[in-house]
């Protein structure tokens, strides 16, 4: 069995395996939801499995209820909000012309879940796990250039434009989510880290149902009854997004967020490569050096 420090490698890269199940699974959905609508079957079918999971770790595991604090609703606020802000730039971004130079400032979110995981939380920054994020930050960028041709270049020629700007501040909400929902499970002192990471997934899961569900009952109440009715459809994409929210917060309850966000960047490196063997698709040098780079980032973090 393996110890609890080294645990998070393995919760890390199933996270990463059930999300990419995930986003394949509530692709579907869009069509018919809208993505406003699929998202909201992200947090609204995933609270009934988060629920069995805290009542399982509470029952099987024999792990008490924690009593929440200030400082832990403050932190997974933040991280709820955080990831509500985040997908509405992102969804946001993809609806600009010049989309791809948008998407390419998200993936800087492991460079800056670093830096906001060390303000915030104090967390360390060894200068091994320096190189593991600049390198990996480096292999997806090269996978996915905006520019295929001039990668860098465009993305320092273009860091001023709107789209850009908004791929940044989409990627700092999503680090901000990593920072509250590790920092949430801190506040919780003395608790053990399986019923930090399922107690505060519930209560992030709950935030985000009623925020969410409200904004769209104003706004676009007809998806809120499409949501509702595609329940069969959508208990598949909740138990799987709920098995990587459990998964992520349980890898951020014991190791740094730096570490985990960057590890979990294998998901891009496993889709990618699916996908170029199901097209059968010849890899360029530029995307081979992309997947070397994003490889050995991922060794160097795992092996700090």
């Amino acid at each position: 069995m393996l110890p609890p420090e080294n645990l998070w490698i393995p919760v890390t890269l199933f996270a990463a395996f059930a999300q990419t199940l995930r986003n394949a699974a509530q692709r579907h959905l869009v069509a018919s939801l809208g993505t406003m609508g699929a998202t909201l079957v992200r947090f609204l079918y995933g609270l009934p499995f988060a629920l069995l999971w805290l009542l399982g770790v509470h029952h099987v595991g024999g792990f008490a209820y924690p009593s929440a604090n200030w400082a832990f609703v403050g932190w997974i606020a933040l991280g709820a909000l955080g990831q509500i802000g985040g997908t509405a730039l992102l969804l946001k971004v993809v609806s600009e012309r010049n989309f791809t130079l948008g998407v390419a400032y998200t993936k800087t979110e492991a460079l800056q879940v670093a830096l906001l995981g060390f303000l915030f939380l104090g967390d360390p920054i060894l200068p091994s796990v320096i190189v593991a994020v600049v390198l990996g930050t480096l292999g997806v960028l090269l996978m996915s250039p905006p520019d295929p041709h001039h990668p860098l270049r465009a993305l320092l020629r273009g860091w001023t434009e709107r789209v850009a700007l908004l791929g940044l501040a989409s990627g700092t909400c999503f680090s901000l989510a990593a920072v509250g929902y590790r920092g949430g499970a801190l506040a919780l002192e003395g608790v053990a880290y399986p019923m930090a990471a399922a107690f505060g997934l519930v209560v992030a899961q709950v935030m985000q149902t009623t925020l969410l569900g409200a904004w769209l009952m104003q706004r676009a109440f007809p998806v809120v009854i499409a949501v509702a009715r595609a329940w069969r459809a959508s208990l598949f994409v909740g138990f799987v997004g709920a098995a990587a929210s459990a998964a992520w917060f349980i890898a951020m309850a014991i190791e740094p967020i730096a570490h985990v966000r960057t590890l979990g960047l294998v998901e891009l490196l496993f889709a990618y490569i699916i996908s170029r063997r199901i097209f059968r698709e010849r890899l360029t040098r530029r995307e081979m050096t992309g997947i070397a780079l994003l490889a050995i980032g991922i060794a160097t973090v795992m092996l700090k």
